[in-house]
């Protein structure tokens, strides 16, 4: 499938011309007619009567970049100067900085916040650990945990590769949630070892974010580190893709007027996502799931099947169908995609149900283009931010940690996943639900709080909650 140009691969180019404002029209020309994007054009260095200016262009990916330059060192009048990869530029140094929650300006703020007044703190702590989530950056800190073995859909690339996207989820933590996170790579792979590294850490942190770890390991890292700490873990490619998927799949059921009971869905792509997905999906009331994966259809007893990929058969496919995906597709209500790219047909898509739902959701290129998918389905979603109905991750992990860290769970239950679902489909609803919008954008700040509300109150029902007083107030807990 062919991309349409963006910031992904935009670049800024700076050029020199004889008159900056014909030069500029020129340049944006030359790029539209090479199929690139002029996003903005600003005189060099903020000067409106310079002869340069910098032009921030969206391209397609790499190739599509150089073919962009080349086009503008060739036209008549214009000179490149320079050229930065906009995406790289903000990488520079890496996207996180430390920075104090108080002042320090002088000796007493200094014996205030270390030495000698630490000391009070320390001694209030070893007296009640509890008090620890209210005295430091427990109370507000989560720990982004990867081990590289499954970065985005690139594959295992290692620890290192994995800190940009362990850095930016950070970053949206604090930016949607406002909550403080700290990006840890791992530089092994090996079962035991991750999950006693986080057990050490884990007085450090008010919560474990788990982040691009392969199935499926991934799923007895979280179980047994759970049990361990008494404080939430939570793997966000599983739960997060299921949270906000399910919210999706409850606004497109309601535009077509199809109940969950009643649905068929077929799941391609039986992996972490896939499999929390489905139990999600379940716990949801939804009626029949049918899983698909590179060895075909997935039905209990199937020879070969690891004991993931085992327990997953045994709480779907309640027929035992077999076969590939042309072979289950045909009549399914749901079709929900976590798989790769062009997995799906048009002809497979073609012979669903009437009103049919297709969530492709492979990122960067879904299993089938929506292009060749909309002319026969009613809701169309993907994981792409440039088309309708974007599923996307940040919709959920914000809003549940700062749910969770207000409530002082000891750990994130099931009904605390379906209740922040329950609440991301509840503001798309308000809005008004139309087949181009199921659910809210991934930038929409109203999602976050409501979640977090939700899941608080979640925590209370699901009796995980460990109510903490407000921040204001603590000195009554000094040296007494």
């Amino acid at each position: 499938m062919k991309r349409n140009p963006g910031p992904g691969f935009s670049i800024t180019v700076r050029i020199k011309c004889a008159h900056n404002f014909d030069g500029v029209a020129a340049a944006s020309r030359e790029v539209a007619e090479g199929g690139g994007l002029v996003d903005w054009a600003l005189p060099a260095g903020g000067a409106p009567t310079a002869r340069a200016a910098d032009l921030s262009v969206f391209c397609r990916d790499l190739d599509h970049q150089a073919e962009i330059l080349e086009r503008l060192r060739r036209a008549d009048g214009i000179e490149v100067v320079n050229v930065d990869d906009d995406t790289y530029a903000v990488h520079r140094g890496g996207k996180l900085r430390v920075a104090g929650a108080g002042h320090l300006e002088d000796a007493n703020d200094l014996s205030r916040q270390y030495t000698p007044g630490v000391a009070r703190i320390c001694r209030s702590v070893a007296r009640d650990r509890e008090r620890s989530f209210l005295l430091t950056q427990r109370r507000n800190m989560v720990a982004v945990i990867s081990d590289g073995s499954a970065i985005l859909g690139l594959g295992n690339l290692g620890p290192e590769a994995a800190l940009p996207v362990m850095e930016g989820k950070a970053l949206l933590f604090k930016e949607f949630g406002g909550v403080d996170a700290f990006p840890i790579v791992l530089a092994t792979q090996d079962t035991d070892e991750i999950v006693r590294t986080a057990e050490l850490i884990a007085p450090s942190f008010g919560g474990i974010n788990l982040e691009d770890i392969a199935a499926p390991r991934c799923f007895e890292v979280e179980e047994r580190l759970q049990s361990r700490v008494d404080i939430p873990v939570f793997h966000d490619d599983q739960h997060g893709t299921a949270i906000v998927a399910l919210a999706a799949l409850r606004n497109a059921c309601a535009v077509v007027g199809k109940r969950f009971d009643e649905l068929r869905l077929v799941l391609m792509g039986v992996g972490a996502a896939g499999t929390a997905c489905a139990k999600l999906f379940l716990a949801a009331g939804v009626g029949e799931i049918i899983g698909v994966n590179r060895s075909g259809v997935l039905y209990d007893g199937k020879p070969g099947l690891t004991p993931a990929q085992q327990a997953f058969a045994a709480m779907t496919n309640p027929g035992k169908r077999r076969g590939g995906i042309s072979d289950v597709i045909a009549g399914a209500d749901v079709f929900i995609g976590l798989s790769g790219p062009d997995t799906v047909s048009e002809r497979d898509v073609r012979r669903m149900a009437r009103d049919a739902i297709v969530f492709a959701m492979s990122n960067p290129d879904p299993e089938i283009g929506p292009e060749l998918a909309l002319p026969h389905v009613a809701v169309m979603a993907t994981g792409r931010s440039d088309y309708p109905n974007q599923v996307n991750n940040v919709l959920a992990f914000p809003g549940v940690f700062r749910g969770a860290l207000d409530a002082g769970a000891s750990r994130i239950t099931q009904g605390m996943n379906l209740a922040a679902s329950e609440a991301i489909a509840a503001i798309a609803v308000q809005d008004g639900l139309t087949r181009e919008y199921i659910i809210p954008r991934a930038t929409d700040r109203r999602v976050a709080p409501a979640v977090a509300e939700a899941v608080a109150g979640a925590a209370g029902r699901d009796g995980v909650a460990r109510r903490r007083p407000p921040i204001p107030g603590i000195g009554a807990l000094a040296d007494a």
